[in-house]
């Protein structure tokens, strides 16, 4: 599983100095009148919301639409002899990516399998072709990406005011905080005057009290009005190899026990007022485009991809800060089960940490070495020093992501002008004659000439 914060290389800060100092800081911060007036307080905004949605099995997906299959055939797609793609039906028989196509139709005779889209060589545009061979054809992706940037265009379309940033072909990055903190006003108008009755000189720096009811009830009538769309929505045609278009959405007005939780803050409020918009935005795609999506939202952007992979397909999780803190008390497969009972996912001690993504390579594989360590209990109880002594800066990225903790912001790119384009082809042998390299020549150069359309 794939937990990804942004790459550890670009870090927004340098040195111990910018370093958490307190474990959970900027999970439960506290809210001020200053915090909510404000305009724009950067990734340290108290009230910061991030979503992560991710399209359910894509490349298939995309090919279910081109061919108009119904939503419960089994299909998945090739790439020469191996599976790069496997939708949910396909799946129910045992079927993974990276499987070979033969033992794919073993377990599921049925099987639809189509090939990836191919260049070769007289064609000006790629094709699915009966003849594809490795070494006479390029493999083309441009359909996917076109059907991506629908999608992207469309959150943009349907989410004015939030910064969306594509995280790969198949996933985009939302950052909800600016149209969220004026809903948040417009729903909640009294937190737009600082109380006359604040404390001599405090002003906005003056904590914001939270009535736990009202945001209680909000997130309720929220969970509930998702609900009643998702049962009404059952008589629509549904997404290619998804069940049903529910959402998961943790209700914060009770406890274990179902007893009334009297924690809840401003940010769990913000919280749900961008699960509203994800979930909006979700159906608008499926309404529209015809894909299922899956979305996480979270206070940043390595806790919105956490919880994005929870439950798919056609999910969605909204992750607590209840759910972070309280993780840090468990030490066992206790947590696994907690992460069942609340319905939505906690960073736990038990959980290996090279399964963090930027963790699994080189970087992870150092710091299991050097502390003989595998889960992330065993490296929280690595003091910063310690870490900082023995990997420098590069250290205080990994501190902090173990608790939580993603400073990364989301930059939408939609806007930036391509500088350059890149064509390649992994040759399956060498190119031993000239006519070998024009012919690649000219099957590559067909794909740059197309792609700017």
């Amino acid at each position: 599983m794939d937990l990804g914060p942004t790459s550890p290389t670009k870090p927004s800060w340098k040195g111990k100095s910018r370093a958490v100092d307190q474990e959970f800081v900027d999970l439960n911060p506290t809210i001020t009148y200053r915090h909510i007036l404000s305009q724009n307080l950067g990734v340290k905004d108290p009230l910061r919301v991030v979503a992560l949605c991710d399209s359910d099995a894509f490349y298939a997906a995309c090919e279910m639409n081109r061919l108009h299959v119904p939503p419960d055939t089994p299909l998945v797609v090739l790439q020469w002899e191996s599976l790069i793609a496997v939708n949910y039906p396909a799946r129910k028989y045992g079927i993974s990516r990276m499987d070979k196509k033969k033992d794919a139709l073993k377990r599921c005779p049925h099987l639809k399998v189509v090939h990836v889209a191919t260049y070769k060589e007289g064609e000006a545009e790629p094709g699915y072709w009966d003849d594809v061979d490795t070494n006479t054809h390029k493999v083309s992706l441009d359909y996917y990406r076109r059907e991506s940037m629908k999608i992207a265009a469309l959150f943009r379309d349907m989410l004015p005011g939030c910064e969306v940033e594509k995280a790969s072909i198949d996933e985009a990055f939302i950052d909800f905080t600016k149209p969220v903190r004026e809903i948040l006003l417009e729903r909640y108008p009294y937190l737009a005057t600082v109380p006359a009755d604040a404390p001599l000189g405090m002003g906005k720096e003056q904590v914001v009290p939270v009535t736990p009811s009202t945001a209680a009830c909000l997130i309720r009538k929220l969970s509930l009005e998702e609900e009643d769309s998702a049962r009404e929505g059952e008589t629509e045609p549904q997404s290619p190899g998804a069940s049903t278009s529910t959402t998961t959405l943790p209700t914060l007005d009770t406890d274990l026990h179902g007893e009334e939780d009297d924690t809840t803050t401003w940010h769990d409020v913000a919280l749900s007022i961008a699960s509203e918009l994800m979930f909006k935005a979700r159906q608008e795609v499926l309404k529209q485009l015809n894909y299922s999506t899956s979305a996480g939202v979270a206070r940043n952007k390595f806790l919105a991809k956490l919880a994005a992979s929870y439950r798919k397909p056609d999910g969605q999780v909204c992750q607590i800060r209840f759910a972070i803190i309280m993780s840090s008390s468990l030490t066992s497969s206790f947590a696994e089960y907690i992460a069942e009972l609340l319905q939505y996912p906690i960073i736990s001690f038990p959980m290996p940490f090279q399964k963090i993504r930027f963790l699994g390579g080189k970087l992870g594989k150092a710091f299991a070495e050097q502390y003989d360590v595998s889960t992330v209990g065993d490296l929280l109880t690595i003091s910063l020093d310690e870490m900082q002594s023995k990997f420098g800066e590069e250290s205080v990225w990994v501190y902090e992501i173990l608790r939580g903790i993603d400073r990364s912001e989301v930059k939408d790119k939609g806007t930036t002008m391509t500088k350059s384009m890149l064509a390649s082809k992994n040759l399956p042998k060498p190119i031993t004659k000239a006519s070998e390299g024009y012919h690649w020549i000219r099957v590559l150069a067909a794909e740059l000439a197309l792609r700017p359309k």
